[in-house]
């Protein structure tokens, strides 16, 4: 017999995207999901709606502004504002800032750390990176994974002003040697790309995933196919880059135009991707310029690219946990749950408007 508070939730559970994986109701019980009504519950909370696994955000920010590390009031902010959107699982996709404090906040989103981006010298946004030569992109890759939760993030390509374009960072040798030794320290490798010149090396040098991957073309679709090689596309932030191309087209017109040239084809690089069987996850790149609570906005963008809603929602909650190593609405996982008025399934437009936000087994909001 039990009299300690519970959480029950009836409804419509989605613990995965099969029919056969929807529940009428789940109950909390110790900040944990269990699927048997506890014996004796006398402080019994009902929620009702149509409940997923928190939302994922695959590339975000927490930590960092327009120009660099924030204070912890700022990142608090942050946090709190993705919480509150229904994103209770962040991969933090590069942060110079130091965020284990949340760690010990049980109503933070839980967050899985890529420490900070590594980046070519003078060939990234000031601030930001670890900017460094070839010769030493070993030992910072090895110092990141350890700082790091399992990844660790590349500056891929970035504008060559000499060039007036985007380029490459990384000579194919020491792209393939630093993901080797990220890999041998049980860590996985993503990279910043907005171009299509630094895929091909990165791929086949083992790369796990790429950011952006704007630059991914109907012949290098088949390579990441065969190796498996994920993408988070960020359709919130390529929404930008027609006025970044504009800040930048008197001083570097070639950039310009490329940049204006990548967006005009962003939603077909994504279907066609995903049509190659290509896995998709949902990131908003929030922090730096982009605003935080975008996650809603990302899986929108991926149905307008041509990614059916279903697998869309995925992309965003079972899919992108399993991916991260992270538990849905399991028997005995933490209790990290999103309720909503409406199915998400057939509308994602409903992901907007959270009627309630669980984490940890507490309603935060």
């Amino acid at each position: 017999m039990s009299d300690r508070a519970v959480l029950h939730v009836k409804g419509r559970v989605l613990a995965g995207p099969g029919d056969d994986q929807v529940h009428d109701e789940v109950w909390v019980v110790d900040g944990r999901i269990s699927y048997d009504r506890p014996a004796g519950a006398r402080d019994v909370r009902t929620v009702t709606g149509w409940a997923l696994p928190g939302l994922v955000d695959a590339h975000c920010h927490v930590g960092l502004g327009a120009h660099g590390p924030v204070d912890r009031d700022t990142a608090e902010r942050q946090a709190l504002t993705d919480r509150d959107a229904g994103t209770l699982l962040i991969r933090d996709a590069g942060s110079p800032s130091d965020t284990r404090w949340t760690d010990d906040r049980p109503d933070l989103p839980k967050i899985v750390r890529a420490g900070r981006h590594i980046a070519r010298t003078r060939r990234y946004l000031r601030g930001y990176a670890h900017e460094i030569e070839p010769d030493d992109l070993v030992a910072y890759v090895a110092q990141e994974a350890r700082r790091g939760d399992g990844w660790v993030k590349l500056v891929g390509d970035w504008i060559d002003r000499e060039l007036g374009d985007l380029s490459a960072c990384w000579p194919r040798e020491a792209a393939e040697a630093a993901i080797k030794e990220a890999h041998r320290l049980g860590a996985r490798v993503t990279a910043h790309c907005f171009a299509e010149d630094s895929l091909k090396d990165l791929v086949e040098s083992g790369i796990d995933c790429v950011e952006h991957a704007t630059g991914l073309t109907d012949e290098l679709i088949p390579l990441f196919a065969s190796r498996g090689v994920a993408i988070v596309p960020t359709l919130v932030n390529i929404a930008t880059f027609p006025d970044l191309a504009a800040g930048g087209e008197a001083k570097f017109p070639a950039w310009s135009a490329h940049m204006r040239r990548l967006h005009a084809r962003r939603y077909d690089t994504v279907r066609n991707a995903y049509d190659a069987g290509i896995p998709v996850y949902v990131g908003t790149d929030a922090g730096g310029s982009l605003p935080h609570g975008l996650v809603a906005g990302e899986v929108e963008e991926l149905v307008t690219a041509g990614i059916p809603p279903v697998r869309a929602l995925a992309a965003t909650t079972w899919a992108a946990r399993a991916w991260l190593g992270r538990p849905g609405l399991d028997e005995g996982a933490p209790a990290d749950l999103v309720v909503y008025e409406q199915d998400p399934r057939t509308d994602v437009r409903v992901l907007a408007a959270p009627r309630r936000v669980v984490l940890n087994g507490r309603v935060v909001g």
